[in-house]
């Protein structure tokens, strides 16, 4: 199902740390910063804080520039955008800021904590209490902000019990954080991440800014997801994908599909491109994959992405890439586009991949990118890949 694009955003301390143990909040940002912070709440459709941040900050998560908030109502947006909290519990306390400023609220919460809201009055606030079960499901939550909200950007604003979770689960697309000057050096104090198991691999560094005397870093997520379910690193790599079909050259008998080979832990193996090195015939999968050595050991663990779905039958080599992509030991595809019956009737090479065990994922809101190199191909040939949807 798709998710909304998850922004993870903290500044902390040079050694870690959210806040201190004093009775006020640790003002870690820049004045310069908070205007940045206040940027990205405007080009968001949601914000998104835990119960704990809640409980000690007391924010109001507004849009505080009236020049941001006007440009919002000018592009049809709401001139806040909906705040979310989360609370297992449902041990909120109905005189906080969160309430009582802004505009739509939503709070995420089991059966029982929902129960415990709705005896308290929150509800009473204009506040949509949503119940996710027995316990709190991150998945469905946010499967929730975006197919009945609406949701396609979401800000994360804390605490670190929240970040440590999205990104442990691999639900997290970008961290954005500051590092202030100063040290904390008190264990007690709340830290930004907590133990447990992390996605491998490094993440990648996208920016870096100075702004005032702090520094911003954004970081995404590199490591591709298991099995059959997407991760957000699957979403960088196919869109590469996508954007490589683009360097074909057009062909009136032939896709034009773009292909990446991932590692585990997020390194780049390889890419290729239908028809690349003026070969007239070679397909993007099997190009990424010749410039591999069939030995290497990170191919059992290694994702292929591909902008159309491997082929599983062609006249013009003896194996078609679904069968080049078992036999390189690859066991997870991802993919855009089902291939159309334009070139081969009943083409289906995510069920040859599937027989053999291989996990398949398909993410159609990068078909549209897909597609695109294929436009001079005609409608029919479009028509045709939404036949088979």
């Amino acid at each position: 199902m798709p998710l909304p694009y998850v922004l993870l955003s903290a500044a902390v301390s040079l050694d870690g740390y959210l806040d201190d143990t004093g009775p006020d909040r640790l003002l870690l940002s820049s004045p310069a910063d908070f205007d940045r912070v206040d940027e990205v709440r405007a080009s968001v459709d949601a914000i998104l804080v835990g119960a704990g941040t809640l409980r000690a900050d007391n924010p109001r998560l507004l849009v505080n520039s009236p020049e941001r908030r006007a440009a919002r109502v000018a592009a049809g947006q709401p001139e806040y955008p909906l705040k979310v909290t989360v609370s297992a519990s449902g041990e909120l306390a109905p005189d906080a800021r969160f309430w009582h400023t802004g505009g739509e609220k939503i709070v995420y919460s089991t059966d029982k904590g929902a129960q415990r809201l709705r005896e308290t009055g929150i509800a009473a606030h204009a506040v949509d209490i949503v119940p996710l079960g027995d316990e709190l499901d991150w998945r469905l939550l946010l499967e929730h902000l975006h197919d009945v909200r609406g949701v396609r950007r979401l800000m994360v604003e804390g605490g670190g019990t929240v970040h440590t979770q999205l990104l442990q689960r691999r639900l997290a697309d970008e961290v954005q954080l500051v590092l202030a000057p100063l040290f904390v050096g008190d264990l007690r104090a709340p830290r930004l991440f907590g133990p447990g198991a992390y996605p491998g691999g490094r993440l990648r560094l996208v920016e870096t800014r100075a702004i005032g005397d702090v520094v911003l870093m954004r970081y995404e997520p590199t490591a591709p997801g298991t099995g059959a379910e997407a991760a957000p690193a699957d979403r960088h790599w196919l869109r590469i994908a996508c954007e490589l079909a683009a360097q074909c050259p057009p062909s009136r008998t032939a896709f034009s599909v773009g292909a990446v080979v991932v590692a585990a832990d997020g390194t780049e193996l390889a890419r290729g491109h239908s028809r690349e090195g003026g070969d007239p015939v070679v397909h993007a999968e099997e190009a990424a994959l010749a410039k591999i050595d069939p030995a290497d050991p990170r191919l059992p663990a290694a994702t292929v992405y591909s902008s159309l779905e491997p082929c599983a039958r062609r006249a013009s080599r003896p194996r078609p890439c679904a069968r080049l992509i078992l036999d390189a030991g690859v066991r997870r595809v991802v993919t855009a586009w089902r291939e159309p019956d334009t070139f081969v009737e009943a083409a289906n090479g995510a069920a040859v991949l599937l027989d053999a065990g291989a996990d398949v994922v398909v993410l159609p809101e990068f078909e549209g990118l897909a597609q695109e190199p294929n436009r001079h191909l005609g409608g029919e040939a479009l028509a045709r890949a939404e036949e088979r949807r």
